[in-house]
C-alpha cells in the first residue's frame, strides 16, 4: 500500500509575507501576499502608495517589533515608532532598509567616517606608521589634542586628605586652524558695509540691518563709536570695537542691552546656520559675503602635521584617504604584516565592496554631504554585501537612481546576489531594466494620491506586460529621436574646469536649447555643471537636496500659495488673514494647529492621536465658519492640486495669484499632491519637482536640473519632457544632468563625459546631437542610447 505523502513541516508553510487591510497614508484596505526568498519589485505611478506599503507598513512594523524585544530601559533611548495602520501582518522577517536619505551633511563627515574604513586605517597607522605618532585617535581629524594639569584630592582613612599633582594629555589629529574641517572661512568686509558712510547714514548692506532697527541703534548708541564719523576714518581701537568687540553690556535709552562686534554677531546669527535652511535673501547675502578657502596649515587634509608625517611605505593617512578607493585597495593588498592580518583582511574586504558596487572612483576624504542620493544609497549597501545574515528582508528605494544604463546591470547582479543568499528583496522601482529581473511584481495605482492606493496587478513581469495597467502599457515605451533640433541662440562658455576629477575641461554649452549632460556615475557631470558654471549667469539650480521643513510645513506654505488663499478668505469675510493660518491666530488652541496630539510615553513608544476638538482640521471652530466659494479653509487645504486649480480658476473663489502657483505645481506633475500634506511625507523626486515649481517664476535664464526623472513613472516622463520643452520655448536655457535615455533622445544637444569614473573620467568624450551619437555609437552612452531607440 503506497504511503501517504507527508505534509510539509509547519515551519515551511510560512513562505509568504501576508499583508491584510493596509490603510497607511493613501492605501485603500490593501491585501497582498509577498513571496519570501524572491525578488519582488513594486511599481506604479509616483504617489500610488508603493512606499506606503513597503516602507511605512512592512519595514516599519518589522522595525517596531524588533525594538519591542529590547528592555524598556533600552527602548527609552531608541526612536519611538507607531504601529502602522494594518489589520494583519504575518510572516515578517528582520527588515534592513536601504533608502536614499542623504548621509548627514556635517562638515566633518566623510565617506571614510560614514563607513568602517577610516577607523580601520587609523588603527593601521597607529601600529605601523613611522615615526610612531600616537594611538588611533591621533590620526582622527575629529579628535582635538587636549592637555590639563591640577591637584587631585585623595581621601585616606577617616580624616586624612592628600593632594596629588596629576597631568593629563591626549594627542588628537585635528588641525588646530580649521578645527578638522579642511577649509577656513573668510568674510569679505566690503560686502557688509560701505566704509565711506557713517553709521547715521545707513552704511550696512546686511539683510535686516536697516536704518531705524534695533540692531543698528545698538551699534550707533553703544558709546563705543561716533555715529557721524565715516567707517574708513575709525582708529584702530574703534575698528576693533566695531568689528570684533566681545559681548559687552550697554545702556541704550535706559534699557540694558548687549553690544557685540559685527563679525561675531554675524557668525552667531547667520553663518552658524545650515545654508539650506536659510531664507533665500539671507542665503544670497552669505554666498556673496563669505568665501571658503583651503586651510593653509593642513592643506585641506584636516590633520595635524604629526599625523601627516607618520607614514607606511611612504604613504601618510592623508595620502591614503585622498586616493581613489580602487587605488587604495591595491595599496592595502600590497601590505604584508602578519601581526595585523585580521585588520588588513577586514579593510581589504570593505574597500573591495566599494569597487564592486561601482563606487571605486570615490575617495575616503570626500565630504559625505556631496554624495548624490544614489551614491549615498550604495554606500549604505556596502555593509550588507558581505554580511553572513540570511533570511533577512532587504528593502530598497529605487537603487538604480544616479546610475548610467551601463551600471544598472551591475546593480541588478547585486540585488540577485542578496536574494540568492536566502534573503527576501523588496524593491521600489520605475526603470524597466530593473523591473525585468523581478521574480514577482506588485503594481499599485491606478492613479496617484487619492486616485491610487489599490493593487492593480500581482504576478510575473510577462504578466505585467500583458496587463492593461498604466505600468504594463508603458513598460515598452521608447522615446524617439527628434526629427529636427533647435538652433542655439548663443553659448555659455566654461573654461579650464578642474573641480574634483575634471581634466582642465573647456566646453561651450549652447543657449536657448535643451542640453543633456550624461556619462557613467562619477564621470564628472555634477562637477562640470554645478562646480564650474560662471557665477554671473543667473543660474537657477534645482537639485534633490532635502527641503528643510517641519511637519507643519506643506506645499501651500512652501510655495507661497497660502498667502493669496489667506488674503482671499480674509477679503471675502471681512476679517484679518492671520485667522486662516494654523500656525498663527487661527490655530486650534488644544493642538496648537498641529491637528494631532503627541503623547510622549517615556520608555514606551510615543503616540499621536487626532485632536478631538478640531478633529484633525487644525483650525479653531470659529475660523471654519468663514467660507470662500462654499468651502472653509480646512476643506481647501484637503484638496489635491488639480481640484484646487479648478476651484481658484473661476467663480466666487477666483484668485489669480493662487491659480498661477497651482498651475505650476500641475505642470511639474504634482497634480495629485494634497496642498496641505506635510512636506516630511514627500519623496526625493517630489521634493525636486516642488522646488522646480517654485523656481519657474524666477527671472534667471539658465535652469540646471539634476536627474529630474528621479521617482518618475514611465508614464510621467512624457509629461516632464513636455515641461522641459515649455521652459525652452519660453526662452530659457535648460541643462539637465540625466541618465534616462528618454531625456537623452529628446535633447537638442548632448555632452557626454567619461570614458570611465574618477581618474578614468573627467574628459568630454562627445559633444553633439543625439542622432549623431546614436549613429556613431562612439561612447558607452551612445551604445545604450542606440539600443534604446532601436537604431
Amino acid at each position: 500500500m503506497p504511503s501517504k505523502k507527508s505534509a510539509p513541516p509547519a515551519a515551511e508553510r510560512h513562505d509568504l509575507i501576508r499583508v491584510h487591510g493596509a490603510r497607511q497614508n493613501n492605501l485603500k484596505d490593501v491585501s497582498v501576499e509577498i513571496p519570501k526568498h524572491r525578488l519582488t519589485v513594486f511599481t506604479g505611478v509616483s504617489g500610488s502608495g508603493k512606499s506606503s506599503l513597503v516602507f511605512d507598513t512592512v519595514a516599519a512594523e518589522s522595525q517596531r517589533l524588533i525594538n519591542e524585544t529590547y528592555s524598556a530601559f533600552v527602548q527609552g533611548f531608541m526612536p519611538t515608532l507607531a504601529r502602522p495602520e494594518v489589520d494583519v501582518l504575518e510572516g515578517l522577517t528582520t527588515a534592513i532598509t536601504v533608502d536614499q536619505q542623504r548621509i548627514g551633511a556635517d562638515p566633518r563627515s566623510t565617506v571614510g567616517t560614514a563607513t568602517d574604513a577610516n577607523p580601520m586605517l587609523r588603527i593601521l597607522f597607529s601600529r605601523l606608521g613611522t615615526p610612531h605618532f600616537g594611538p588611533p585617535g591621533a590620526f582622527s581629524f575629529n579628535v582635538a589634542s587636549v592637555s590639563a594639569s591640577g591637584g587631585l584630592t585623595v581621601e585616606r582613612g577617616s580624616d586624612k586628605t592628600k593632594t596629588e599633582k596629576v597631568t593629563f594629555h591626549r594627542t588628537g589629529g585635528m588641525c588646530v586652524r580649521c578645527e578638522g574641517r579642511g577649509t577656513v572661512t573668510d568674510i569679505d568686509l566690503t560686502q557688509l558695509y560701505d566704509d565711506a558712510k557713517s553709521l547715521s547714514e545707513g552704511p550696512f548692506t546686511i539683510p535686516g540691518y536697516t536704518g531705524g532697527g534695533w540692531v543698528v541703534r545698538i551699534i550707533s548708541e553703544s558709546g563705543f563709536l561716533d555715529p557721524d564719523k565715516p567707517i574708513r576714518a575709525y582708529t584702530k581701537k574703534e575698528r576693533h570695537a566695531f568689528l570684533y568687540q566681545e559681548p559687552t553690556k550697554v545702556k541704550v535709552n535706559g534699557i540694558n542691552l548687549t553690544y557685540e562686534g559685527l563679525i561675531p554677531k554675524l557668525q552667531k546669527s547667520m553663518l552658524s546656520k545650515d545654508r539650506e535652511a536659510m531664507q533665500p535673501h539671507i542665503r544670497a547675502f552669505v554666498d556673496r559675503a563669505v568665501t571658503f578657502a583651503v586651510c593653509p596649515d593642513c592643506d585641506g587634509t584636516r590633520l595635524t602635521e604629526g599625523a601627516r608625517a607618520s607614514k607606511i611605505k611612504g604613504i601618510s593617512i592623508a595620502d591614503a584617504c585622498s586616493m581613489e578607493i580602487r587605488d587604495l585597495a591595491e595599496w592595502v593588498r600590497g601590505l604584508d604584516e602578519p601581526s595585523m592580518a585580521p585588520l588588513l583582511t577586514a579593510l581589504r574586504k570593505s574597500l573591495d565592496s566599494f569597487v564592486e558596487i561601482g563606487l571605486g572612483y570615490l575617495s575616503l576624504d570626500r565630504p559625505a554631504g556631496t554624495l548624490s542620493g544614489g551614491e549615498a544609497q550604495r554606500v549604505k549597501m556596502i555593509r550588507h554585501l558581505g554580511s553572513a545574515l540570511t533570511d533577512v528582508t532587504y528593502v530598497f528605494d529605487e537603487p538604480t537612481i544616479g546610475l548610467h544604463p551601463h551600471d544598472i546591470q551591475r546593480m541588478n547582479d547585486l540585488l540577485l546576489r542578496l536574494r540568492d543568499k536566502g534573503n527576501t528583496v523588496l524593491v521600489v522601482e520605475h526603470k524597466p531594466e530593473a523591473i525585468a529581473i523581478a521574480d514577482h511584481v506588485v503594481d499599485l495605482g491606478p492613479g496617484a494620491g487619492t486616485a491610487g492606493g489599490t493593487v492593480c496587478f500581482e504576478g510575473t513581469v510577462a504578466g505585467l506586460r500583458a496587463s492593461d495597467t498604466v505600468t504594463g502599457r508603458h513598460l515598452d515605451d521608447r522615446a524617439a529621436l527628434k526629427d529636427s533640433v533647435r538652433t542655439p541662440t548663443g553659448t555659455l562658455a566654461i573654461r579650464g574646469a578642474a573641480a574634483n576629477n575634471l581634466r582642465d575641461v573647456d566646453v561651450d554649452i549652447p543657449r536657448g536649447v535643451l542640453t543633456v549632460v550624461t556619462g557613467v556615475a562619477g564621470s564628472g557631470k555634477s562637477s562640470l555643471v554645478h562646480g564650474s558654471m560662471p557665477a554671473d549667469e543667473g543660474v537657477i539650480s534645482v537639485d534633490q537636496s532635502p527641503i528643510r521643513g517641519s511637519r507643519r510645513s506643506n506645499p501651500a506654505t512652501y510655495t507661497g500659495l497660502l498667502d493669496p488663499i489667506r488674503k482671499a478668505f480674509a477679503k471675502a469675510n471681512g476679517v484679518k488673514p492671520a485667522l486662516f493660518s494654523a500656525n498663527s491666530e487661527g490655530a486650534c488652541p488644544t493642538c496648537n494647529g498641529a491637528g494631532v496630539i503627541y503623547s510622549d510615553l517615556g520608555i514606551m513608544a510615543g503616540t499621536s492621536t487626532p485632536c478631538e476638538d478640531c478633529e484633525g482640521k487644525r483650525f479653531d471652530a470659529s475660523v471654519l465658519e468663514y467660507h470662500l466659494g462654499g468651502k472653509d479653509i480646512s476643506e481647501v487645504l484637503e484638496m489635491p492640486v488639480t481640484e484646487a486649480e479648478a476651484f481658484f480658476a473661476s467663480g466666487p473663489a477666483a484668485t489669480p495669484a493662487a491659480h498661477k502657483i497651482l498651475q505650476r505645481l500641475q505642470d511639474v506633475g504634482l497634480g495629485y499632491l494634497t496642498i496641505g500634506q506635510p512636506l516630511t511625507t514627500l519623496s526625493g523626486g517630489e521634493r525636486q519637482r516642488l522646488k522646480l515649481a517654485t523656481h519657474m517664476a524666477d527671472k534667471g535664464g539658465v535652469y540646471v536640473l539634476d536627474e529630474p526623472t528621479t521617482g518618475l513613472h514611465l508614464a510621467d516622463v512624457e509629461q516632464l519632457l513636455g515641461l522641459l520643452d515649455r521652459l525652452v520655448d519660453s526662452g530659457k536655457t535648460v541643462i539637465v544632468i540625466e541618465h534616462h535615455q528618454a531625456v537623452m533622445a529628446h535633447a537638442d544637444w548632448i555632452i557626454d563625459l567619461g570614458p570611465g569614473a574618477g581618474h578614468d573620467g573627467g574628459r568630454i568624450v562627445y559633444e553633439g546631437t543625439p542622432a549623431e551619437l546614436v549613429k556613431s555609437r562612439a561612447t558607452l552612452t551612445g551604445e545604450h542610447l542606440a539600443e534604446y531607440v532601436g537604431a
